[in-house]
């Protein structure tokens, strides 16, 4: 299987969509081969967030010893010494990594609607800053990426992942994104930040917020979710400083069949406003919704 030039995955020699259930009745083979996969694409696309959107990787904790297992987040060169805006893009939560918003939409839409890409461009063409979170990468697996990509049984591959190893400031993604924001976001030059946050993302944002109330309000100017799994009264435990300023800073992208950006009335949170996604499928929201998210973050800005 390769990409082809609109970004979807095809077979090289039949050009047919990937292929779920391979092996006739044998789950256990079928699913293996579709973590070959996502392990291949997850590379992939980190590659072409280096290659193709200029990014860096930035190892953390920054003070790991030689031998210390490291997670990792990608930002534009200039993301911690622009004074203009920066974009924080936060994913859900899954087995995917940096820059994918959905491993089943990379295989089945193509890298236009998984991946973070088309995000990144449209926030470096705004000449701000981006960091990509990685919050889903929080152990290293002792085994070798020969064995990983080989066919071991299950009871192999269940022994082993009991021997994971968290890593030191990224053990969970809500751990990872406060210590990016503890030693890189807080610090950078941009008065203007913006957060991205899909899914399970939208909750970790809010309990960033929780743990660091007066840093996030007085440097983020504006939070886009996307079919959000946050949830204000709870994680605010009824703090109405943090709830009014969720209310007023934040809007969030639910999945609904009227068209992109009209509002949705919701009858769970009193939180944000709520507008239409565009689309009733999870995976395309992020994609389906971009140029609404982009159009709100610029006029909140020019607000601010």
């Amino acid at each position: 299987y390769d990409f082809n030039i609109k970004g979807e995955l095809r077979h090289l020699d039949t050009n047919e969509s990937f292929v779920f259930n391979y092996y006739k009745n044998a789950h256990e083979q079928n699913h293996k081969r579709y973590q070959v996969l996502g392990h291949l694409i997850t590379k992939y696309v980190y590659e072409l967030l280096e290659r193709l959107c200029m990014l860096q990787k930035v190892y953390i904790p920054t003070d790991a010893t030689e031998d210390e297992p490291r997670s990792f987040f990608f930002m534009s060169e200039n993301a911690l010494t622009t004074s203009s805006s920066l974009t924080v893009l936060l994913q859900d939560h899954g087995v995917f990594r940096a820059g994918q918003w959905g491993q089943r939409t990379i295989v089945s839409e193509g890298l236009e609607h998984g991946t973070q890409i088309p995000f990144i461009k449209r926030a470096l063409q705004s000449h701000g800053g981006v960091i990509v979170l990685n919050p889903n990468d929080n152990f290293v697996d002792p085994k070798t990426e020969k064995e990983r990509l080989s066919f071991s049984t299950r009871e192999e591959s269940l022994r082993q992942s009991m021997w994971c190893i968290p890593k030191r400031g990224s053990s969970s993604p809500e751990e990872h994104t406060l210590y990016v924001w503890d030693h890189f976001i807080s610090k950078s030059a941009a008065k203007d930040v913006a957060f991205i946050a899909h899914g399970y993302g939208g909750l970790v944002f809010v309990d960033l917020l929780v743990q660091r109330k007066w840093e996030v309000m007085n440097k983020v100017y504006s939070v886009a979710f996307i079919d959000s799994r946050h949830n204000t009264q709870h994680q605010a435990r009824s703090d109405p400083q943090t709830q009014a300023w969720i209310q007023q800073y934040c809007r969030e992208w639910v999945l609904n069949s009227k068209p992109l950006d009209k509002a949705v009335g919701s009858l769970v949170k009193v939180n944000c406003p709520t507008v239409s996604a565009g689309t009733e499928k999870y995976g395309l929201a992020p994609s389906c919704c971009l140029p609404a998210v982009f159009k709100y973050l610029k006029s909140a800005l020019k607000a601010k």
